[in-house]
């Protein structure tokens, strides 16, 4: 099992890991619109959050030895359900082709007031 740790990525607010390897898989928390540099929230619209936490996504991913095409499962909290199709948009471009399953929910309250937070799961190539 190995502990990933990227400056690439904003680090974690509490004792866990930004992702996990084990198994051929990578397990990367939820990552949010946090500049990785400043440590500070970015983005005041649900688009450039979203742009944010799928650089943080990727960013993460990387130093873990997987990728965006590598994504088996990916889980988005939305602060507002509202904001879907406008995460759509982003998610999609940023994601091209890659088509993980994927699960959207609403959450009552994300970190730090933003909109919202993303999780995956992903293969190790």
């Amino acid at each position: 099992m190995e502990h990933i740790f990227t400056p690439d990525a904003p680090k974690p607010a509490g004792p866990y890991s930004q992702a996990v390897v084990h198994g051929g898989l990578v397990f990367v928390a939820g990552q949010v619109s946090v500049d990785p540099k400043t440590g500070r929230p970015c983005g005041e619209t649900i688009e450039e959050q979203s742009e944010r936490v799928l650089q943080n996504l990727e960013a993460v991913l990387r130093a873990s030895g997987s990728g965006l095409n590598q994504l088996l499962r990916v889980t988005v909290f939305l602060a507002h359900m509202e904001d879907f199709a406008r995460f759509n948009g982003v998610y999609e471009r940023v994601l091209g082709g890659a088509r993980p399953a994927r699960t959207t929910v609403e959450a009552g309250g994300l970190p730090l007031g933003l909109k919202v937070e993303v999780d995956a799961i992903a293969a190790v190539v």
